[in-house]
């Protein structure tokens, strides 16, 4: 069983910078696929990026059309957290952001049913 408990949600204007976090417990962390998806009221679930554990330390990365080049994902293996650097936030990035981690490490990335675990999810509200 794994658990995932994200943090980091709150209030921030546009144009500002947030950093979300998410502590997984349970399994073996660094051969997980993480990723980060969000919800927005009324809206269908987007994927927002994941990292893919390939071999060793090496970590694929992936992005959302719609946060490219804007959010960074990184994690801490030592401390089982994934993280997702959020820059340059626009009021239509506002949205329940939740982890997720696939202990298959494989499929369809951006792909909600391919993820095993979820956490409860984090709000971000992006003020205009």
């Amino acid at each position: 069983q794994v658990q995932l408990v994200e943090s980091g949600g709150g209030l921030v204007q546009a144009g500002s910078s947030l950093g979300l976090s998410c502590v997984a417990s349970g399994g073996t962390f660094r051969k997980f696929r993480m990723g980060w998806f969000r919800q927005a009221s009324g809206k269908e679930r987007e994927f927002v990026a994941h990292s893919t554990w390939r071999f060793g330390s090496i970590y694929y990365t992936g992005y959302g059309e719609s946060v490219k080049d804007r959010f960074t994902i990184s994690r801490d293996n030592a401390m089982n957290t994934v993280y997702l650097e959020m820059t340059n936030l626009k009021p239509e990035d506002t949205a329940v952001y939740y982890c997720a981690a696939d202990l298959d490490n494989e499929g369809d990335y951006s792909s909600g049913p391919e993820y095993n675990y979820w956490g409860q999810g984090t709000l971000v509200t992006v003020s205009s």
